[in-house]
C-alpha cells in the first residue's frame, strides 16, 4: 500500500485521460461551430428550455440503457447496457466509496479508479462492505456484458445478428484493450485481495483462490497492465467506432434543440457520422446484404469510410435508400439524408431539364399531382379521376402533361440546387391556384411535399384522402369475399407514419391476408430511383423476395400504393397473383348513386 495514494502506474491512466478530453474538446467544439446559422439558432433559441431537460433523460434512456436496443433485441441490449451503464455506475459508486474513504471529495482524480491498491484495510470507513460489494456487483456485470460482446464477435447468430461489422486496425486496437480492461482490473483486484484481504465476493473470492500464486509480486504488473489498457483506449477512442460514446450524447442534445440535417455538409453532419458505434443492426435489415449480398456498402459501412476519408461512388450510390437502416438504427442516424450529401455532383445542365415546366394559372380549392411515376401507370390516374368524380371534387390536374417533377429523384442523385430549382417553381405555382388541399399519388412527391417543401396547403396521399372520403360517407365501397395482401411502400410507411389508413380503405374492400414484413419493416420492392448501380438481375431478386414476402398467405389480390412499387410487382411473370394500386381496387369497388 502507497499512503501518498500515488504510484506511478497511474501515469498511462492520467496520459490517457488528457489525450482523450483534449482531442473531444478540439473536435466536438468544431464540428459545433461549424453548423449553419439556422442550426445554431436552434441551439440558441431553445437551449434554455425544458427541451435540454428531456435531452438529458433521454441520453440516460438511450446513451446509457440503450433503450432501443433492449426494444429489438433483449440480449443485445443487456450487452449494451450492462458495458455502459455498468461503467459508468463502477466510476461513480468508485467516486463515491474513494470520497467516503478520503474525507473529502476533492481527491487524486485517479483514485476512484485504483482504489483497491491504495486503499488501507485497517481504515475504516463509512459504509465499507456495502459499497465493496457493489463495486464487485457493478464488475460482475460489466463482465457479463463483455462475455457477451466476445460471443457476438466470434458467433453473432447466437446473439440474434446474422453479421458483424468488419473492422478496421484502429477498431481492433481499441477493441482489444476495451477487451482487457475489466478482466485485468478483476486480476488486479483479486491479487491486491489476495495480499491485503480487502476484495469483496468476487474478488476476495477470486483473490483466495489464487493464493497459491506469488501475488505480492504480480498485483503492481497487473495494476500497470490495467493502467496501459485505459490509456490505449482512451487514445484510439476518437480515432475508432468508440467515439460514439460522448458523440451521441451531443447528438441527443442536438435534436432535442430542433437542429436537423441540411443539404450540404455541416458540422452537424459530423455528430451524426461520429454517433455510429458500428453494432452492425443496419447490416442484418438491409436487402442489398441479404438479397444480393452487396457488403461493405451499407449504413455502417458508408459511415466509416466517410469518417476516415476513403468513400468511394459505389459505396455513396449503391444503397435502395429505403429507410430500413435508418428506422433500425439505435442512434437514428439519418443515414440517407447524408448519404444525398456525398452524393453531391456538379454537371449538370439545367436549361435543358427545365425546358418543360409549365406553370398553371387556374384557381380550384383541390390540386392533383400524380407524378412522374403515376403517369407510367396511368390507370391509377384513370382511377383517381373517377373517385374525384364519385366524390364530386372540383380539382386541378397539375402535371397532367407530363411536365414537372417534384425534384426528389435529383436530391437523392446528389443534385441539391437542381431539386430547389424545381421547389421554386413547383412552390409559386401551388401558390397562383390558391388551393387548400394538395393530394398526390406518388409517395416520393408525398414524402417531398411534407418533408422538402413549405407549403401553405394541406397535402394528402391519395391513401389519406380515399380514406377521408370514406369517413365523410362521400365514397361508399361493396365488400366483396377476398383476401388481400397490402404492401407498406417506403416512402410514406417508414418514411411518413402512414401505415392505418391504406388498411382502413382495405377493410372496407375485403379481407386482410398476413404480411410477415409489414409497417415499419416493409421490405423495398427493388425498383428504387434512389440505386442506379443495380442491374437488371439484381433488381429482379430483390422483387421476387420481396414478393415471396407479400403473397406467402395465398392472396386473391397484392395490393400497394405506390405507383413505382406496382409497376415493379406487375412486371410480366414476376408472380400469378394480381397487383393493383390502392386507387384502382377502391375505384373498382366503388359504388355509384343511381342517376
Amino acid at each position: 500500500m502507497n499512503p501518498s495514494m500515488y504510484n506511478p502506474f497511474v501515469l498511462p491512466f492520467a496520459f490517457g485521460v488528457i489525450i482523450l478530453f483534449t482531442n473531444l474538446f478540439i473536435g466536438i467544439t468544431s464540428w459545433i461551430f461549424s453548423m449553419n446559422k439556422s442550426q445554431l439558432s436552434h441551439v440558441k433559441k431553445n437551449f434554455f428550455t425544458n427541451r435540454t431537460l428531456k435531452a438529458v433523460w433521454e441520453a440516460f434512456r438511450e446513451c446509457l440503457l440503450h433503450r432501443n436496443i433492449f426494444k429489438r433485441n433483449p440480449v443485445l441490449g443487456y450487452m449494451h447496457c450492462s458495458l455502459a451503464f455498468g461503467w459508468f455506475l463502477l466510476i461513480i459508486v468508485g467516486k463515491i466509496e474513494a470520497s467516503i474513504y478520503a474525507g473529502s471529495f476533492f481527491t487524486n482524480p485517479w483514485l476512484a479508479i485504483f482504489f483497491r491498491f491504495f486503499e488501507d484495510p485497517n481504515h475504516y470507513y463509512p459504509h465499507a462492505r456495502i459499497l465493496t460489494f457493489l463495486m464487485d456487483l457493478l464488475l460482475a456485470i460489466v463482465l457479463s456484458g463483455l462475455l457477451l460482446a466476445m460471443v457476438k464477435r466470434f458467433r453473432s447468430r447466437l446473439l440474434g445478428m446474422k453479421k458483424t461489422t468488419k473492422h478496421t486496425i484502429s477498431d481492433r486496437i481499441a477493441l482489444t484493450s476495451l477487451w482487457l480492461i475489466f478482466p485485468l482490473r478483476l486480476l488486479a483486484e483479486s491479487f491486491t485481495a489476495s495480499v491485503h484481504n480487502n476484495g469483496g465476493f468476487l474478488t476476495q473470492s477470486l483473490g483466495n483462490l489464487l493464493s497459491f500464486l506469488p501475488a505480492q509480486h504480480l498485483q503492481l504488473p497487473l495494476w500497470w497492465l490495467y493502467s496501459t489498457s485505459l490509456c490505449l483506449f482512451f487514445i484510439f477512442m476518437p480515432f475508432t467506432r468508440y467515439m460514439h460514446i460522448f458523440t451521441e450524447i451531443v447528438l441527443v442534445f442536438l435534436r432535442k434543440w430542433g437542429v436537423v440535417e441540411d443539404e450540404t455538409k455541416t458540422g452537424f453532419t459530423d455528430v451524426e457520422l461520429n454517433s455510429c458505434s458500428r453494432c452492425g443492426i443496419c447490416i442484418d435489415v438491409c436487402q442489398l446484404n441479404n438479397d444480393i449480398e452487396h457488403n461493405n456498402v451499407q449504413s455502417v459501412y458508408f459511415i466509416r469510410s466517410v469518417r476516415e476519408s476513403f468513400l468511394s461512388n459505389k459505396v455513396a450510390n449503391d444503397c435502395l435508400m429505403c429507410n430500413r437502416c435508418v428506422d433500425a438504427c439505435p442512434v437514428g442516424i439519418k443515414t440517407t439524408l447524408v448519404r444525398q450529401i456525398y452524393r453531391h455532383k456538379e454537371n449538370f445542365d439545367n436549361r435543358q431539364y427545365y425546358n418543360f415546366i409549365h406553370q398553371t394559372t387556374a384557381k380550384k380549392p383541390v390540386i392533383y399531382f400524380a407524378g412522374c411515376m403515376t403517369h407510367l401507370t396511368p390507370s391509377i390516374i384513370t382511377s383517381m379521376k373517377s373517385i374525384f368524380k364519385s366524390a364530386n371534387e372540383d380539382y386541378i390536374f397539375l402535371d397532367e402533361n407530363k411536365n414537372i417533377c417534384c425534384g426528389k429523384p435529383l436530391r437523392q442523385q446528389g443534385f441539391p440546387e437542381q431539386a430547389n430549382t424545381l421547389k421554386k417553381i413547383l412552390s409559386d405555382t401551388f401558390a397562383k391556384t390558391e388551393a387548400t388541399l394538395l393530394v398526390t399519388s406518388c409517395p416520393i412527391c408525398y414524402n417531398t411535399f411534407i418533408n422538402d417543401y413549405n407549403l401553405p396547403v394541406t397535402v394528402m396521399h391519395h391513401t389519406q384522402y380515399i380514406n377521408r372520403l370514406i369517413e365523410n360517407g362521400k365514397l361508399k365501397l361493396q365488400k366483396q369475399n377476398i383476401r388481400i395482401s397490402y404492401h407498406d411502400p417506403c416512402e410514406i410507411s417508414r418514411g411518413c407514419n402512414i401505415y392505418q389508413e391504406p388498411r382502413n380503405i382495405l377493410s372496407h374492400i375485403g379481407t386482410l391476408a398476413t404480411v410477415k414484413s409489414e409497417k415499419n419493416d416493409t421490405l423495398c420492392c427493388g425498383g428504387s430511383l434512389a440505386n442506379v448501380t443495380l442491374t437488371p438481375n439484381e433488381r429482379i431478386t430483390i422483387r421476387n423476395n420481396t414478393l415471396n414476402n407479400l403473397t406467402a398467405d395465398n392472396p386473391d389480390i397484392l395490393v400497394t400504393s405506390c405507383p413505382l412499387c406496382k409497376k415493379t410487382f406487375s412486371y410480366p411473370d414476376s408472380t400469378s397473383v394480381k397487383i393493383a394500386d390502392i386507387a384502382e381496387i377502391t375505384a373498382q369497388s366503388t359504388i355509384y348513386p343511381d342517376v
